[in-house]
């Protein structure tokens, strides 16, 4: 009986979602004259639907479902408006929008119930639009975003880049791609991210906790990539990019199309980027820093007034060289590697380049291939005035490295792995000002090595967790918050290999050595969020939010066991290691108005059994070296332990922008970026985590020029500058990845681990649209960073483990010099 009565529910809220007829139409019109703005953008980000309206400025939006729904309203040259409406039959809404080059209100996504204002959320979240990507000069996904305050990226080269909020990174940042957790094998800082930087149309960066909504690996923040929006009705348009750097020769070209009619919306894009070496004035040609990449895409959905299904699929395929700074004594030239270290230890040989070797677009050995394959079907569908939205993944990563430049088509190292993601929720009617979302999601991988150089044990790990979150409007205060349980179990398999050839062996082979011993852990963990935003006046707010994390520990800290090519270190891992737990309090301060916004954001983060590598000391007082013959062609290499202790991070973040609405022509921004961190009840030399970013500051000034539309609009010239302090806050133990496949000598175990200086980069960058007869013919940006050539290496660079250059004492690898970017965006307009 409970059943049928369950079931009969079920089909009632459902017809009721198929048979009602409910529409939004209204009026955009100009504040200022009170006259319509055609070609304004009405969207609904929860039901990932909108329209652009007439001549006259008026919109419809048909075969809607019922429930109350965020609306942004966007055109060009006005500020933003955001307004929550309630959906029930026909219902009307106009809006008066104000001239504004800046946008005052925001909708994010991401860690939310649902679409939601900016400004009322607690959460510190910061946003990238796709204008704001156009116009920055980038080679990677992450790379972009590099410069947002708060945010920063451990790089390996142009290629390479992870993600760094508030001074965590690894698994403890979880990134989001086309709306599922990206899995891959985040778990090194020597793998990126996989995904194009042309396929992302925004960028939202929560920072702080983002277990409540994701569970672990989120512990210091969330990077969501997000891609463009569906069409309006009856739309059919594209753009095709073009993009080339002078540095390093880079060549992107790019080409995307898409449409929707009868409510049915499709999609496609070809995506391809290379660049050879780049170069600054220390180093020239930084060999092998090269890199090319593929990405392709395609989606297609159908919108109904019962919600709406989208299809997705995507293809990313890199292909990158691995610098290992090995240089000629004479020269200090940058060198390629030509042999192998033997079986008996026998050092690998190398040659000096040719010029035509170092402009190649092709990596050499050792390099990286790296290929993910994403399949996504997202929904959602109406029931009576909720919703329950469910968006799956299936995911494949396949990554490659090959170290024997004799045999250069043959991965020694190779990660592959099949993975499942689901989200599932229910999005309450709002009642009584309240908005509730319940859910469970989770995933599933499964990874084998199948290379001969072992690092990490053959795996799988099932995640699946609970949660609810709510918020609450009353009067000019939005309170908001949340509880999860996470379940996460990890199966690390057995694995027996030969100490001669790190060939899989059997237990009883001749020269067997149980490199990795099986075990199975399972985890639970509690994760809550809570706070509340005020507005003080219309333009004045305040937040203050209070959040735990929670991470289980990633294979590598679990159970590695052996050396990783390109580094120094043995890592042991530890599989009785718990998980790592965080309490982070957040309040921010913030303006936002027609002439100025400003914003202060102040963090403190503390972690409970935080999990690092600790060098091992042997018995003489040194260090403890491995001379295990399971390291074959390795060599001997100091041992480092992950162990587990407390931790402490906190800063802060601050924004200002001038925008005089008297003076539309100009405009000044500033940021400033400062977070600490440091393990505690520990000695001196190991209190400061590795990879915590320096202060930082940024300006820029820009001119908009008025042009009377007169062949060109939009027109700006900006000049930028970005002051690195230097970091002397090192963590004294962490003297790894030095590049060499042999111990580190003396100096260069005591260079690695010295901190790196400031440098102040300036600059430059104008554009705008060619137009015809009121029709955009292409958009053109053309920037000059680092303008006088400074030479410089980043505190966050990998590079700067790499070998000492004998001929001029400096250590490391330094980062690119001068760079010019010319990009141009057509736009391909098929049907209006």
């Amino acid at each position: 009986m409970t059943l049928k009565l369950y079931v009969t529910s079920i089909l009632f809220f459902l017809s009721l979602a198929l048979f009602a007829q409910n529409e939004l139409s209204g009026k955009i019109k100009n504040a200022k004259d009170n006259t319509g703005l055609p070609g304004a953008s009405i969207y609904i980000s929860d039901l990932n639907v909108g329209v652009i309206s007439d001549a006259e400025g008026s919109y419809k939006i048909q075969s809607l479902p019922a429930g109350t729904f965020l609306v942004e309203v966007s055109f060009v040259g006005f500020a933003s408006q955001v307004r929550r409406l309630a959906i029930n039959g026909s219902t009307t809404a106009d809006f008066e929008l104000t001239e504004s080059r800046i946008q005052l209100n925001e909708v994010i996504v991401t860690g939310v119930a649902s679409a939601t204002e900016k400004q009322k959320s607690p959460i510190s979240v910061t946003t990238l639009n796709y204008d704001e990507i156009l116009e920055k000069v980038s080679t990677n996904v992450i790379d972009a975003i590099s410069k947002v305050p708060g945010v920063s990226a451990m790089t390996d080269g142009q290629s390479i880049s992870k993600p760094v909020i508030r001074g965590l990174g690894y698994n403890r940042v979880l990134t989001i791609s086309d709306g599922v957790q990206l899995v891959d094998q985040a778990w090194f800082d020597e793998f990126g991210i996989e995904a194009d930087p042309n396929a992302v149309n925004r960028y939202e960066i929560l920072k702080g906790p983002g277990s409540l909504a994701y569970g672990s690996d989120a512990i210091s923040g969330v990077v969501n990539l997000i891609p463009e929006k569906p069409l309006p009705e009856g739309q059919t348009k594209g753009e095709v990019l073009m993009n080339f750097q002078t540095n390093n020769g880079l060549i992107n070209n790019m080409i995307n199309v898409g449409g929707t009619k009868n409510g049915i919306s499709w999609g496609a894009r070809v995506d391809y980027t290379a660049a050879h070496a780049y170069q600054n004035k220390y180093d020239g040609y930084v060999l092998n820093s090269q890199f090319n990449n593929f990405n392709t895409d395609g989606r297609l959905g159908i919108h109904r007034k019962w919600g709406y299904s989208q299809v997705r699929a995507t293809y990313f395929d890199m292909h990158t060289g691995i610098v290992d700074g090995t240089r000629d004594s004479t020269s200090g030239t940058l060198m390629r590697q030509v042999s192998y270290p033997d079986l008996n230890g026998g050092a690998p040989t190398y040659v000096i380049p040719t010029k035509q070797e170092q402009t190649s677009y092709q990596p050499f050995t050792i390099n990286q291939r790296i290929q993910h394959t994403k399949l996504i079907w997202d929904n959602s569908i109406a029931v009576g005035s909720g919703r329950i939205t469910g968006i799956f993944s299936w995911q494949r990563n396949q990554r490659q490295e090959a170290n024997d430049p004799t045999i250069p088509n043959t991965p020694n190292i190779y990660y592959y792995s099949n993975a499942a993601t689901y989200d599932v929720r229910y999005l309450l009617p709002q009642f009584n000002g309240f908005n509730v979302s319940a859910g469970v999601n989770g995933l599933y991988q499964n990874s084998q090595s199948l290379g001969t150089l072992l690092l990490i044990p053959n795996y799988d790990f099932f995640q699946i967790g609970g949660f609810a979150i709510v918020d609450k409007q009353i009067d000019k205060l939005n309170l908001s918050g949340g509880i999860r349980y996470t379940t996460r179990t990890f199966n690390g398999h057995d694995h027996w290999v030969d100490s001669t050839t790190q060939a899989p062996s059997t237990p009883n082979g001749p020269n067997s050595f149980h490199e990795f011993t099986g075990f199975k852990t399972t985890f639970n963990g509690v994760s809550f969020s809570f706070g509340g935003a005020y507005n003080i006046s219309n333009n004045v707010f305040v937040k203050a939010n209070i959040a735990r994390g929670w991470r289980a520990p990633n294979v590598s800290e679990a159970a590695a066991n052996g050396v990783h090519d390109g580094t120094v270190v043995y890592e042991l891992g530890d599989s009785k290691l718990t998980p790592e737990t965080s309490l982070e309090e957040d309040i921010s301060f913030g303006v936002n108005s027609r002439e100025v916004s400003f914003q202060l954001d102040l963090f403190n983060n503390s972690i409970n059994d935080f999990i690092y590598a600790q060098g091992l000391k042997s018995v003489h007082g040194g260090d403890s070296i491995n001379n295990s013959l399971n390291a074959a062609g390795l060599g001997a290499a100091p041992v480092y332990k992950f162990t587990q202790g407390k931790a402490q991070l906190y800063g802060g973040e601050v924004g200002f922008n001038l925008h005089p609405s008297a003076a539309r022509w100009f405009e000044f921004n500033s940021t400033l970026s400062m977070v600490y961190g440091g393990l505690k009840d520990v000695p001196d030399s190991v209190k400061y985590l590795p990879f915590v970013p320096p202060t930082r500051i940024t300006a820029d000034i820009r001119f908009n020029v008025k042009t009377n539309g007169q062949g060109l609009k939009n027109a700006f010239i900006r000049f930028g500058m970005l002051d690195c302090f230097q970091q002397s806050k090192v963590y004294q133990q962490f003297a790894i990845y030095n590049g060499l496949n042999t111990a580190l000598t003396p100096y260069e175990y005591r260079a690695s681990k010295s901190p790196t200086q400031g440098y102040i980069l300036f600059n430059a960058s104008v554009g705008g649209d060619i137009t015809s007869e009121g029709k955009t013919l292409c958009r053109i940006f053309i920037t000059c960073n680092n303008v006088f050539d400074t030479p410089y290496m980043d505190y966050m660079s990998r590079f700067k483990y790499n070998p000492v250059n004998y001929t001029t004492g400096r250590v490391g690898v330094f980062n690119m010099g001068r760079n010019f970017s010319f990009k141009v965006v057509i736009p391909i307009n098929f049907k209006r």
